[in-house]
């Protein structure tokens, strides 16, 4: 982290959504973000050109994969969080 900084916190791990993901899908994060608001899991996400992100805090990882599964998306090795 830069010196600077005066504030921050730990203990994220993220969830990347596999792309490219076709510009004429709509939805895809809302339907996601909606299953873990459900499961009372509060999210982070970030979304690049051609990927999303999904970041939850540590202690929630587990339950956000199983409230994920239980939708029939598919989860593979996640990606390392912060």
């Amino acid at each position: 982290m830069p010196p600077n900084i005066t504030e921050r916190e730990d203990g994220w791990r993220c969830l990347r959504m596999m792309g490219p993901l076709d510009f004429t899908l709509t939805g895809i994060l809302a339907k996601v973000s909606a299953i873990l608001a459900s499961a009372g899991i509060g999210i982070f996400a970030v979304s690049t050109y051609n990927t999303d992100y999904i970041f939850t805090k540590g202690e929630n990882f587990d339950r956000a994969i199983r409230a994920l599964g239980e939708k029939g998306y598919k989860i593979s090795i996640p990606c390392r969080g912060i």
